[in-house]
């Protein structure tokens, strides 16, 4: 398999402040991994572009970037809430790491690569239309999928989140396209303590309880995730990868193992492969204890691979 693999060295100049779970050393412990694995030069290297702002106005309001462009510091920190922090670097490493998902889009639609993943950060998958939380300043992931929908004319996506958050941003800002399924799982009540919607045709979360480990992550994907991608038949697959379900990570409490990961990209890749021509489009969200953030991904990748 042609595997993208897309980032920027601006991702690794943000800077969230020296006791944020959010760090630069996140992405390093990936590459080592991968390098050390043999896995990192069979790869397809792209840096990741800036995005546009006709890219973010898909997924965002023109007032929440003209304010973000307002407060970006020029030394120093900003906060815009209790857990989103701005340096002078952190708005160049959010436009790349937004643009990682569209040039991702690009590279499967015109053949170049059968998928992608996207080693970025800042995360996007708390950021809604108008609000930044949660790390994240702008919808990595809403934003490649609406490029898929807005400027490759594909009738059908999906996008799948594992990460121990709920997604609520990406939720937020397709609620009502009927083009896009969303389907997640998450520890609840957990941040960001977004209400939980009625599941429908368009929507399948399942929330986890905080003592919820193999059986119940297996259940939710295989009864409920796997029938609804089948019926809907998306055309290209996103996965909001977040890491942070794993039983060493301690920023959550479901104890999810490295398996699980393996497991369940393989059940992603199968859906896409039956509808999707294995289009997948991953970027990184959650994962945040760097030992197991970075085995996971390297199994994450390999099933992209085809190396499993």
């Amino acid at each position: 398999m042609k595997t993208a693999y897309i980032s920027h060295r601006q991702c690794l100049e943000h800077d969230a402040g020296e006791d944020h779970p959010e760090t630069a050393r996140r992405l390093g412990a990936i590459e080592d991994r991968l390098i050390s694995a043999g896995l990192f030069d069979l790869l397809r290297h792209y840096e990741a572009p800036e995005i546009s702002r006709e890219q973010l106005l898909r997924v965002h309001s023109p007032g929440y970037l003209e304010m973000l462009q307002s407060l970006a510091p020029r030394q120093g920190y900003v906060r815009l809430d209790p857990d989103t922090i701005m340096s002078p670097p952190t708005l160049g490493a959010a436009y790349r790491s937004a643009g990682a998902a569209v040039l991702a889009v690009d590279l499967l639609m015109s053949g170049q690569a059968d998928n992608a993943f996207c080693c970025v950060r800042p995360p996007g998958h708390h950021a809604e239309r108008s609000r930044a939380m949660g790390f994240c300043l702008f919808n990595n992931i809403a934003a490649g999928a609406a490029h898929a929908l807005e400027a490759h004319g594909v009738g059908r996506v999906a996008i799948v989140d594992f990460d121990v958050h709920h997604g609520n941003g990406t939720e937020d800002i397709f609620l009502d396209d009927k083009r896009v399924l969303f389907c997640s799982t998450f520890e609840h009540p957990f941040y960001p303590f977004t209400p939980l919607l009625e599941n429908n045709e368009h929507r399948i979360s399942v929330p986890l309880d905080a003592t919820a480990k193999s059986a119940e992550f297996r259940s939710a994907v295989t009864d409920l995730w796997l029938p609804a991608l089948e019926r809907f038949g998306p055309e290209i697959v996103f996965v909001s990868a977040g890491f942070d379900a794993h039983r060493d990570d301690e920023i959550s409490h479901v104890s999810l193992d490295d398996a699980h990961y393996r497991w369940v990209t393989e059940q992603i890749a199968t859906v896409a492969g039956r509808s999707a021509s294995g289009r997948v489009v991953s970027t990184l969200e959650g994962g945040y204890e760097l030992h197991s953030l970075a085995r996971c991904v390297e199994l994450h990748l390999r099933v992209l691979m085809g190396l499993a």
